[in-house]
């Protein structure tokens, strides 16, 4: 890294050379240009006489100081006047500017720049001016970043070699974070530090990542726990049943016999429905696709679940109402797992409302966002326990009488995170917690059609 970052210093000194020794010969062209033509055109302006007297005494006035070489010739290119004597080779007089090396009998060659035109009496001035400046200013550059080459590069070795150090340091304090998760400690964290770079974003998202997996493998004990719980007071129950039978009389009536094995089944099949609702929790939280997802229309699915859960409340003596809009409100989903989320909703309602009381199903919209709320007037659910309920096996203790198996709510949670939908658990009397509750199911904005 550090030999990379002085790379890219070296590299820019490069190309900022380049582009100020550009820049500095354009410039210097353009200049000697103007120069040049301002005083050809000065000079052809002057009478044949004066010019010749002006090209000769150059020495002695401003034009020296403009121009370094200047002569007037015959169109066979003969001298006339001034101290260049000889005609340059390859100079043509066009009024276009030439740069000519000049080769002079001791020293090195130069270049002029050569401006050619013609008089009205028929001769040709030559002016001349010496690029020695733009060599100048081209050695001093060269000079300068030659001297300052080094030092930058030096510095830029350190400081790249300091970002490597530090940024590695960093790794291999991640390293170590990992080392110690790997050998089982579940509690370790990879250091995020208090830059904001990419690093630090990592291990924010592995960090994120090792909390989510620490929760669920506190619920995987904790369901497993659970499940011995749930699981073994059924068991048991069929178990000292069928003692019991085994060790009564040795002619149990047909009557008897009949309530043993009806209980012994209504025990398994309370068994059979733990293990299915686990499973169906898994596939759902396993589920990553949403091949199945189409166009919902939330007042159609109500009138569903309504038309197989108004007997039921009837039964129980519950009065059933729906309020639903006449205009269409549809979201994206699985018709099948919206159906079976509703329908819990639907039956925990039903199951912890007394007789008399009331369940009501709404469709609606909050903002852009659809909801569906099911509200009851049953037991309730105290604020403090409203997040546990939505954990599996969970039951308050006011409705371990009732029957069930505490993974309905866990079930509707599992499939409103595969619709990115919330559930909002809430009161239907506000302050009022045991005069019933309010699931309200909120639907994301963008799903709204």
């Amino acid at each position: 890294m550090g030999l990379a970052f002085a790379l890219a210093m070296l590299g820019t000194i490069v190309v900022q050379f380049s582009l100020t020794y550009t820049q500095m010969t354009s410039f210097e062209f353009r200049r000697s240009g103007q120069v040049l033509k301002g005083e050809m055109k000065l000079l052809l302006a002057m009478p044949p006489e004066h010019l010749e007297y002006v090209i000769r005494e150059r020495a002695t006035d401003d034009l020296r100081r403009v121009v370094n070489e200047a002569g007037i010739f015959t169109a066979s290119h003969q001298p006339v006047a001034g101290e260049l004597r000889s005609w340059p080779e390859g100079l043509v007089a066009d009024g276009k500017l030439h740069n000519i090396v000049m080769e002079p009998e001791e020293g090195s060659p130069y270049t002029l720049r050569f401006l050619a035109a013609a008089t009205p009496d028929g001769h040709i001035v030559v002016l001349g001016r010496s690029l020695h400046v733009l060599d100048e200013q081209k050695l001093m550059l060269r000079h300068a970043s030659l001297v300052t080459l080094v030092p930058i590069v030096f510095f830029a070795l350190l400081a790249g070699t300091w970002l490597s150090h530090r940024a590695l340091t960093r790794v291999k304090e991640m390293h170590e974070a990992v080392d110690l998760i790997r050998q089982g400690d579940i509690h370790e964290r990879l250091p995020a530090g208090t830059q904001q770079d990419e690093l630090q974003r990592l291990a924010g998202s592995v960090n994120r990542m090792l909390d989510r997996l620490e929760q669920l493998m506190r619920d995987m004990r904790s369901v497993g726990d659970d499940i011995a719980h749930d699981l073994r007071t059924p068991l048991a129950r069929v178990r000292v049943g069928l003692e019991r039978a085994l060790s009564g009389p040795q002619a149990l009536s047909a009557e008897t016999l009949r309530g043993v094995i009806e209980r012994a089944i209504g025990n398994l099949d309370q068994c059979f429905s733990i293990i299915t609702a686990l499973l169906r929790l898994t596939e759902i939280d396993n589920s990553k696709g949403r091949a199945a997802f189409a166009r919902i229309d939330l007042t159609t699915l109500v009138y569903d679940i309504v038309d197989l859960y108004e007997p039921i409340a009837e039964s129980e003596g519950i009065e059933f109402q729906t309020l639903c809009p006449e205009s269409k409100i549809s979201v994206s989903g699985d018709r099948d797992l919206l159906i079976e989320m509703l329908g819990n909703l639907v039956d925990n309602a039903v199951k912890f409302t007394p007789s008399g009381g009331r369940v009501r199903i709404s469709v609606s919209m909050t903002g852009h966002h659809p909801f569906i709320a099911v509200e009851d007037t049953g037991i309730g659910i105290q604020p403090d326990e409203r997040q546990a309920v939505l954990s599996r096996f969970y039951r308050s203790d006011k409705s371990r009488h009732i029957p069930g198996s505490g993974l309905g709510l866990s079930l509707v949670a599992s499939i409103l995170r595969l619709h990115n939908a919330e559930l909002k658990i809430l009161d239907a009397q506000p302050g009022l917690p045991e005069k019933g509750v309010c699931f309200l199911v909120v639907f994301p904005a963008s799903d709204y059609v």
